[in-house]
Protein backbone atom coordinates (compact mmCIF):
# COMPACT_ATOMS: atom_id res chain seq x y z
CA UNK A 1 0.00 0.00 0.00
CA UNK A 2 1.32 3.27 -0.99
CA UNK A 3 1.89 5.77 2.32
CA UNK A 4 -0.36 9.15 2.02
CA UNK A 5 1.41 12.31 0.44
CA UNK A 6 1.62 14.71 3.26
CA UNK A 7 0.71 18.60 2.69
CA UNK A 8 1.68 21.10 5.70
CA UNK A 9 -0.93 23.68 6.42
CA UNK A 10 0.44 26.37 9.16
CA UNK A 11 -1.94 28.99 10.12
CA UNK A 12 -3.01 30.08 13.79
CA UNK A 13 -7.10 30.76 13.14
CA UNK A 14 -8.31 26.70 13.77
CA UNK A 15 -11.33 27.82 11.25
CA UNK A 16 -8.73 28.77 8.02
CA UNK A 17 -6.80 25.29 8.83
CA UNK A 18 -10.85 23.67 9.20
CA UNK A 19 -11.46 25.00 5.65
CA UNK A 20 -8.22 23.96 4.19
CA UNK A 21 -8.68 20.24 5.29
CA UNK A 22 -12.39 20.25 3.80
CA UNK A 23 -11.27 21.87 0.46
CA UNK A 24 -8.23 19.51 -0.06
CA UNK A 25 -8.91 16.32 1.69
CA UNK A 26 -9.02 13.50 -1.05
CA UNK A 27 -7.89 9.94 -1.26
CA UNK A 28 -4.12 9.09 -0.79
CA UNK A 29 -3.49 13.27 0.79
CA UNK A 30 -2.76 13.58 4.54
CA UNK A 31 -3.16 17.61 5.88
CA UNK A 32 -0.41 18.07 8.62
CA UNK A 33 -2.50 21.02 10.08
CA UNK A 34 -0.20 23.30 12.77
CA UNK A 35 -1.15 26.08 14.29
CA UNK A 36 2.54 27.72 14.77
CA UNK A 37 5.62 27.88 13.34
CA UNK A 38 7.41 26.50 15.63
CA UNK A 39 4.51 23.67 15.64
CA UNK A 40 5.50 23.34 12.24
CA UNK A 41 9.05 23.17 12.60
CA UNK A 42 8.52 19.70 15.28
CA UNK A 43 6.04 18.42 12.58
CA UNK A 44 8.84 18.90 9.78
CA UNK A 45 11.18 17.25 11.92
CA UNK A 46 8.97 13.96 11.64
CA UNK A 47 7.23 14.11 8.60
CA UNK A 48 8.33 14.21 4.43
CA UNK A 49 6.46 16.97 3.03
CA UNK A 50 5.14 17.81 -0.59
CA UNK A 51 4.35 21.00 -0.12
CA UNK A 52 3.63 23.60 3.06
CA UNK A 53 0.90 26.35 2.63
CA UNK A 54 1.92 29.13 5.18
CA UNK A 55 -0.02 32.07 6.04
CA UNK A 56 2.37 35.10 6.14
CA UNK A 57 0.84 36.89 9.80
CA UNK A 58 1.40 34.54 12.50
CA UNK A 59 2.43 35.61 16.20
CA UNK A 60 5.41 35.21 17.56
CA UNK A 61 7.02 33.61 13.98
CA UNK A 62 5.65 34.56 11.73
CA UNK A 63 5.08 32.72 7.21
CA UNK A 64 8.46 34.37 6.53
CA UNK A 65 10.56 33.86 9.63
CA UNK A 66 9.55 29.80 9.22
CA UNK A 67 10.00 29.87 5.74
CA UNK A 68 13.95 31.21 6.55
CA UNK A 69 14.30 28.33 9.03
CA UNK A 70 12.44 25.71 6.44
CA UNK A 71 15.35 27.22 4.02
CA UNK A 72 18.19 26.81 6.38
CA UNK A 73 17.90 23.10 7.26
CA UNK A 74 18.96 20.54 4.52
CA UNK A 75 15.83 18.50 5.38
CA UNK A 76 13.73 21.04 4.82
CA UNK A 77 14.80 23.12 1.74
CA UNK A 78 13.88 21.54 -1.19
CA UNK A 79 9.93 21.87 0.01
CA UNK A 80 7.92 24.11 -2.01
CA UNK A 81 6.19 26.55 0.02
CA UNK A 82 3.16 28.80 -1.00
CA UNK A 83 2.57 31.86 0.75
CA UNK A 84 -1.34 32.09 1.71
CA UNK A 85 -1.84 36.22 3.05
CA UNK A 86 -5.02 38.98 3.33
CA UNK A 87 -2.14 41.30 3.77
CA UNK A 88 -0.60 43.99 1.19
CA UNK A 89 -0.46 43.09 -2.79
CA UNK A 90 2.37 45.47 -3.04
CA UNK A 91 5.79 44.01 -4.99
CA UNK A 92 8.20 44.88 -2.10
CA UNK A 93 5.99 42.35 0.09
CA UNK A 94 6.47 39.79 -2.24
CA UNK A 95 9.64 40.22 -3.39
CA UNK A 96 10.43 39.29 0.00
CA UNK A 97 8.53 36.33 0.44
CA UNK A 98 10.02 35.43 -2.61
CA UNK A 99 12.78 36.12 -1.20
CA UNK A 100 12.45 33.97 1.85
CA UNK A 101 12.10 30.94 -0.63
CA UNK A 102 8.06 31.07 -1.72
CA UNK A 103 6.91 29.77 -4.75
CA UNK A 104 3.94 31.34 -5.12
CA UNK A 105 1.38 33.99 -3.46
CA UNK A 106 -2.35 33.40 -2.98
CA UNK A 107 -4.12 36.71 -1.62
CA UNK A 108 -7.23 36.36 1.30
CA UNK A 109 -9.91 34.99 0.01
CA UNK A 110 -8.20 31.96 -1.41
CA UNK A 111 -9.63 31.18 -4.96
CA UNK A 112 -10.68 27.11 -4.05
CA UNK A 113 -10.22 26.30 -7.81
CA UNK A 114 -6.84 27.71 -7.98
CA UNK A 115 -5.49 26.43 -4.80
CA UNK A 116 -6.49 22.57 -5.53
CA UNK A 117 -4.75 23.06 -9.23
CA UNK A 118 -1.72 24.59 -7.67
CA UNK A 119 -1.70 21.72 -4.97
CA UNK A 120 -2.19 18.83 -7.74
CA UNK A 121 0.70 20.16 -9.57
CA UNK A 122 3.19 20.01 -6.45
CA UNK A 123 1.81 16.96 -5.95
CA UNK A 124 2.37 15.31 -8.93
CA UNK A 125 5.98 16.61 -9.26
CA UNK A 126 6.74 15.36 -6.03
CA UNK A 127 5.88 11.68 -6.79
CA UNK A 128 7.25 12.65 -10.23
CA UNK A 129 10.68 13.29 -7.62
CA UNK A 130 10.22 9.90 -5.40
CA UNK A 131 9.55 7.76 -8.82
CA UNK A 132 12.89 9.37 -9.92
CA UNK A 133 14.82 8.84 -6.72
CA UNK A 134 13.68 5.13 -6.44
CA UNK A 135 15.06 4.62 -10.62
CA UNK A 136 17.99 6.05 -9.56
CA UNK A 137 18.35 4.07 -6.58
CA UNK A 138 17.86 0.80 -8.90
CA UNK A 139 20.21 2.11 -11.72
CA UNK A 140 22.96 2.56 -8.88
CA UNK A 141 22.15 -1.01 -7.46
CA UNK A 142 22.50 -2.52 -10.82
CA UNK A 143 25.60 -0.65 -11.95
CA UNK A 144 27.06 -2.03 -8.40
CA UNK A 145 25.97 -5.66 -9.37
CA UNK A 146 27.80 -4.65 -12.73
CA UNK A 147 31.02 -3.49 -11.03
CA UNK A 148 30.65 -6.76 -8.72
CA UNK A 149 30.54 -9.16 -11.85
CA UNK A 150 33.49 -7.41 -13.98
CA UNK A 151 35.50 -7.82 -10.45
CA UNK A 152 34.54 -11.89 -9.68
CA UNK A 153 34.48 -12.63 -13.68
CA UNK A 154 37.88 -10.92 -13.92
CA UNK A 155 39.49 -12.61 -11.15
CA UNK A 156 38.14 -16.29 -12.02
CA UNK A 157 39.34 -15.63 -16.01
CA UNK A 158 42.79 -15.44 -14.49
CA UNK A 159 43.43 -19.05 -13.68
CA UNK A 160 42.45 -20.32 -16.87
CA UNK A 161 44.33 -17.45 -18.79
CA UNK A 162 47.52 -18.48 -17.10
CA UNK A 163 47.22 -22.20 -17.86
CA UNK A 164 46.83 -21.15 -21.65
CA UNK A 165 49.68 -18.96 -21.83
CA UNK A 166 52.10 -21.85 -19.64
CA UNK A 167 50.70 -24.26 -22.34
CA UNK A 168 51.65 -21.65 -25.21
CA UNK A 169 55.10 -21.85 -23.50
CA UNK A 170 55.38 -25.72 -23.32
CA UNK A 171 54.37 -26.13 -27.13
CA UNK A 172 57.38 -25.22 -29.02
CA UNK A 173 59.18 -27.54 -26.24
CA UNK A 174 57.62 -30.58 -27.42
CA UNK A 175 58.12 -30.35 -30.87
CA UNK A 176 60.26 -28.82 -33.73
CA UNK A 177 57.48 -28.12 -36.07
CA UNK A 178 57.41 -24.88 -37.60
CA UNK A 179 53.70 -24.55 -37.87
CA UNK A 180 53.56 -25.56 -33.85
CA UNK A 181 55.87 -22.95 -32.93
CA UNK A 182 53.82 -20.36 -35.31
CA UNK A 183 50.51 -21.40 -33.60
CA UNK A 184 52.25 -21.10 -29.85
CA UNK A 185 53.28 -17.51 -30.63
CA UNK A 186 49.72 -16.51 -31.82
CA UNK A 187 48.08 -18.24 -28.96
CA UNK A 188 50.52 -17.01 -26.17
CA UNK A 189 50.07 -13.06 -28.06
CA UNK A 190 46.27 -13.46 -27.87
CA UNK A 191 46.75 -14.57 -24.18
CA UNK A 192 48.89 -11.79 -23.16
CA UNK A 193 45.64 -9.44 -24.78
CA UNK A 194 43.20 -11.25 -23.24
CA UNK A 195 45.09 -10.77 -19.89
CA UNK A 196 45.38 -7.29 -20.33
CA UNK A 197 41.59 -6.93 -20.80
CA UNK A 198 40.90 -8.58 -17.71
CA UNK A 199 43.25 -6.47 -16.05
CA UNK A 200 41.68 -3.21 -17.62
CA UNK A 201 38.46 -4.41 -15.91
CA UNK A 202 39.44 -5.35 -12.84
CA UNK A 203 40.81 -1.41 -12.36
CA UNK A 204 37.76 0.09 -13.95
CA UNK A 205 35.72 -2.06 -11.19
CA UNK A 206 37.79 -0.66 -8.37
CA UNK A 207 37.88 2.27 -9.57
CA UNK A 208 34.26 2.38 -9.73
CA UNK A 209 33.78 0.91 -6.53
CA UNK A 210 36.54 2.91 -4.90
CA UNK A 211 37.79 0.29 -3.47
CA UNK A 212 41.67 1.04 -4.77
CA UNK A 213 43.55 2.50 -2.15
CA UNK A 214 46.27 4.69 -2.90
CA UNK A 215 49.60 4.53 -0.87
CA UNK A 216 51.99 7.26 -1.39
CA UNK A 217 55.70 7.28 -1.26
CA UNK A 218 58.50 9.33 -2.20
CA UNK A 219 60.04 7.59 -5.86
CA UNK A 220 62.27 8.54 -8.35
CA UNK A 221 59.60 8.26 -11.12
CA UNK A 222 62.44 8.39 -13.41
CA UNK A 223 63.23 4.89 -12.24
CA UNK A 224 60.16 3.58 -12.48
CA UNK A 225 59.59 4.85 -16.12
CA UNK A 226 62.99 2.54 -16.91
CA UNK A 227 61.39 -0.49 -15.51
CA UNK A 228 58.42 0.05 -17.19
CA UNK A 229 60.80 0.44 -20.53
CA UNK A 230 62.24 -2.59 -19.55
CA UNK A 231 59.08 -4.63 -19.21
CA UNK A 232 58.20 -3.60 -22.97
CA UNK A 233 62.00 -4.80 -24.16
CA UNK A 234 61.54 -7.21 -26.98
CA UNK A 235 64.32 -10.28 -27.18
CA UNK A 236 66.98 -9.20 -29.67
CA UNK A 237 65.28 -5.92 -30.38
CA UNK A 238 66.31 -2.72 -30.07
CA UNK A 239 64.46 -1.17 -27.90
CA UNK A 240 61.82 1.09 -28.91
CA UNK A 241 60.98 3.26 -25.28
CA UNK A 242 63.37 5.56 -24.78
CA UNK A 243 63.30 7.42 -21.10
CA UNK A 244 65.61 10.74 -20.30
CA UNK A 245 64.92 12.48 -17.03
CA UNK A 246 66.72 15.81 -15.66
CA UNK A 247 66.50 17.56 -12.20
CA UNK A 248 64.75 15.99 -9.15
CA UNK A 249 62.41 13.51 -10.88
CA UNK A 250 61.14 12.36 -6.86
CA UNK A 251 57.36 12.97 -5.92
CA UNK A 252 54.76 11.39 -3.70
CA UNK A 253 53.47 8.52 -5.75
CA UNK A 254 52.04 5.20 -5.11
CA UNK A 255 54.68 2.75 -7.31
CA UNK A 256 52.43 0.40 -8.09
CA UNK A 257 49.48 2.43 -9.29
CA UNK A 258 51.63 4.93 -11.13
CA UNK A 259 53.26 2.20 -12.85
CA UNK A 260 50.19 1.27 -14.23
CA UNK A 261 49.95 4.95 -15.70
CA UNK A 262 53.11 4.45 -17.17
CA UNK A 263 52.53 1.10 -18.15
CA UNK A 264 48.90 2.03 -20.04
CA UNK A 265 50.53 5.47 -21.72
CA UNK A 266 53.91 3.41 -22.90
CA UNK A 267 51.75 0.46 -24.54
CA UNK A 268 49.48 3.15 -25.56
CA UNK A 269 51.90 4.78 -27.92
CA UNK A 270 53.55 1.76 -28.93
CA UNK A 271 50.24 0.36 -30.20
CA UNK A 272 48.99 3.59 -32.12
CA UNK A 273 52.30 4.85 -33.22
CA UNK A 274 54.35 4.23 -35.82
CA UNK A 275 56.91 1.04 -35.66
CA UNK A 276 59.87 2.66 -36.64
CA UNK A 277 60.20 4.95 -34.66
CA UNK A 278 61.08 5.34 -30.99
CA UNK A 279 59.07 6.43 -27.66
CA UNK A 280 60.05 8.74 -25.96
CA UNK A 281 59.75 9.32 -22.36
CA UNK A 282 61.01 12.07 -20.53
CA UNK A 283 60.72 13.14 -17.10
CA UNK A 284 61.47 16.65 -16.00
CA UNK A 285 62.10 17.56 -12.95
CA UNK A 286 63.61 21.06 -13.26
CA UNK A 287 60.33 22.67 -11.44
CA UNK A 288 60.25 22.41 -7.79
CA UNK A 289 56.79 22.21 -7.11
CA UNK A 290 55.42 19.68 -9.68
CA UNK A 291 56.96 17.06 -12.07
CA UNK A 292 56.05 17.05 -15.44
CA UNK A 293 56.42 13.55 -17.29
CA UNK A 294 55.63 13.41 -21.20
CA UNK A 295 55.26 10.65 -23.59
CA UNK A 296 55.63 11.05 -27.45
CA UNK A 297 55.16 9.19 -30.55
CA UNK A 298 55.08 9.42 -34.16
CA UNK A 299 51.89 9.42 -35.66
CA UNK A 300 48.12 11.81 -35.15
CA UNK A 301 45.28 11.15 -33.52
CA UNK A 302 42.29 12.95 -35.64
CA UNK A 303 40.55 16.00 -34.06
CA UNK A 304 37.61 15.30 -32.98
CA UNK A 305 38.89 12.08 -31.33
CA UNK A 306 40.72 14.13 -28.77
CA UNK A 307 37.70 15.83 -27.14
CA UNK A 308 36.31 12.57 -25.52
CA UNK A 309 40.31 10.45 -25.32
CA UNK A 310 39.99 10.07 -21.94
CA UNK A 311 36.35 8.45 -21.76
CA UNK A 312 36.13 4.70 -21.19
CA UNK A 313 35.40 2.76 -24.23
CA UNK A 314 37.00 4.73 -26.54
CA UNK A 315 39.64 2.96 -28.74
CA UNK A 316 40.76 3.93 -32.69
CA UNK A 317 39.50 2.22 -35.56
CA UNK A 318 42.65 0.30 -35.66
CA UNK A 319 42.33 -1.30 -32.43
CA UNK A 320 38.49 -1.97 -32.72
CA UNK A 321 39.20 -3.49 -36.01
CA UNK A 322 41.77 -5.92 -34.16
CA UNK A 323 40.01 -6.37 -30.98
CA UNK A 324 43.75 -5.30 -29.15
CA UNK A 325 42.45 -3.47 -25.57
CA UNK A 326 39.02 -2.61 -24.46
CA UNK A 327 39.95 1.58 -24.89
CA UNK A 328 39.89 1.44 -21.18
CA UNK A 329 43.93 2.30 -20.55
CA UNK A 330 43.80 5.94 -21.31
CA UNK A 331 40.75 6.41 -18.84
CA UNK A 332 42.66 4.78 -15.98
CA UNK A 333 45.75 6.61 -16.10
CA UNK A 334 43.86 9.65 -16.26
CA UNK A 335 41.68 8.24 -13.56
CA UNK A 336 45.03 7.56 -11.76
CA UNK A 337 46.65 10.55 -12.31
CA UNK A 338 43.71 12.65 -10.82
CA UNK A 339 43.79 10.25 -7.86
CA UNK A 340 47.11 11.76 -7.31
CA UNK A 341 46.35 15.45 -7.55
CA UNK A 342 47.83 15.58 -10.98
CA UNK A 343 46.73 16.40 -13.94
CA UNK A 344 46.78 14.63 -17.82
CA UNK A 345 46.93 16.12 -21.20
CA UNK A 346 47.17 14.98 -24.48
CA UNK A 347 47.98 17.06 -27.88
CA UNK A 348 48.34 15.47 -31.32
CA UNK A 349 50.41 17.77 -33.94
CA UNK A 350 49.23 17.17 -37.68
CA UNK A 351 52.02 19.38 -38.48
CA UNK A 352 54.75 17.24 -36.70
CA UNK A 353 53.29 14.24 -37.36
CA UNK A 354 53.20 13.74 -33.28
CA UNK A 355 51.32 13.17 -29.94
CA UNK A 356 51.99 13.89 -26.96
CA UNK A 357 50.37 13.11 -23.24
CA UNK A 358 51.23 14.82 -20.78
CA UNK A 359 51.31 14.21 -16.46
CA UNK A 360 51.59 16.72 -14.57
CA UNK A 361 52.28 15.78 -10.60
CA UNK A 362 52.12 17.83 -7.58
CA UNK A 363 55.40 17.29 -5.19
CA UNK A 364 53.38 18.46 -2.21
CA UNK A 365 53.17 16.36 1.01
CA UNK A 366 56.44 14.53 -0.26
CA UNK A 367 57.63 14.04 2.94
CA UNK A 368 55.45 11.89 4.22
CA UNK A 369 53.44 8.75 3.29
CA UNK A 370 49.77 8.92 2.79
CA UNK A 371 46.34 6.70 1.74
CA UNK A 372 43.85 8.29 0.02
CA UNK A 373 40.62 6.81 -1.45
CA UNK A 374 40.19 6.31 -5.41
CA UNK A 375 36.62 7.30 -5.96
Amino acid sequence: MTAPINILVVDDIPQNLIALEALLARPGLNLLKASSGAEALEMLLVHEVALALVDVQMPDMDGFELAELMRGSERTRAIPLIFLTAASRETNYRFRGYEAGAVDFMFKPIDAQALVSKVNVFVELYLQRKQLSHQLDELKRALHMNEMFMAVLGHDLRTPLSVVMNGAMLLPMMTDHPKVAVTAQRIGGSARRMAQMVDQLLDLARIRSGDMQLKKAHRDVAELCRAIADEFQAADKPSRVVVEAHGDAAAPVDPGIFAQVISNLVGNALQHGESGHAVLVNVDGSAPEHLRITIGNRGVIPAARLAGIFEPYQRLDAARKSGQGLGLGLYTASTFVHAHGGEIDIASDAALGTTVVTVTLPRVGAGAPTAQALA
